[in-house]
């Protein structure tokens, strides 16, 4: 897998950017274009989130800010890119969260302590591959995790979901840029790599979005 296929699926992550990350992809984009309302990924982060808990792909830290619970004793962020990375950290930093520069389809190597949950929001749809190719993530995941940990996360699907013409055409701007990488990610393909590595595993459609979920053994 060509390294610079996974640079170019966060390089856009500018500071510039991620000021209006919120307002265009948790907001006129998961309404309007994907279908899957923020609200309902940011309820699912609010359960199934631990007090141990490991942000992979961390964006702005809008789940992180928004669904971490009063009681969390550790968290922290792995992501590629440094502004991310910053920026959640920011949005949390009365937590002081542990911050990890990594490309998640490499090991992670980290020097901690495990985790007992994980969230994966908005990430595999950026990896380059298909979703057997990219699953690899999973692997690596698993090695921070404590067994009974959960993994759980959304990403946009490419294939077997209904999209209007305006979603069509940006989903394949985004593919065509490198921004994307998810022409052929199916439901199908994620559920069996997600068994492949977890028990328990749970995933939901709505709109273009898969909300998924499983525990280590």
């Amino acid at each position: 897998m060509n390294k610079n296929d996974v640079v170019a699926g966060q390089a856009i992550y500018s500071k510039a950017v991620l000021a209006i990350y919120d307002w265009w992809v948790l907001g006129v984009s998961n309404h309007y274009l994907w279908k899957c309302p923020t609200h309902l990924i940011s309820k699912r982060f609010a359960e199934q989130v631990s007090v141990n808990h490991l942000d992979v792909g961390v964006g702005t830290g809008f789940y992180l800010k928004h669904g971490l619970s009063a009681k969390t004793r550790r968290v922290a962020l792995v992501d590629l890119n440094e502004n991310s990375l910053s920026t959640a950290a920011q949005a949390i930093s009365h937590l002081n969260p542990e911050q990890y520069c990594r490309n998640v389809l490499e090991p992670f190597n980290l020097p901690c302590e495990k985790f007992d949950s994980v969230s994966i929001n908005y990430l595999l749809h950026c990896l380059p591959g298909d979703i057997a190719e990219k699953g690899i993530v999973f692997s690596h995941l698993k090695t921070v995790m404590n067994d009974g940990g959960v993994v759980f996360g959304s990403t946009i699907l490419g294939q077997g979901t209904p999209k209007n013409a305006f979603a069509k055409k940006l989903m394949a701007i985004y593919n065509k840029k490198g921004i994307f990488s998810n022409e052929l990610d199916d439901v199908v393909a994620l559920e069996s790599v997600l068994k492949t590595h977890f028990a328990e595993v749970k995933i939901e459609v709505i709109g273009c979005v898969a909300l998924f979920s499983g525990r280590k053994a």
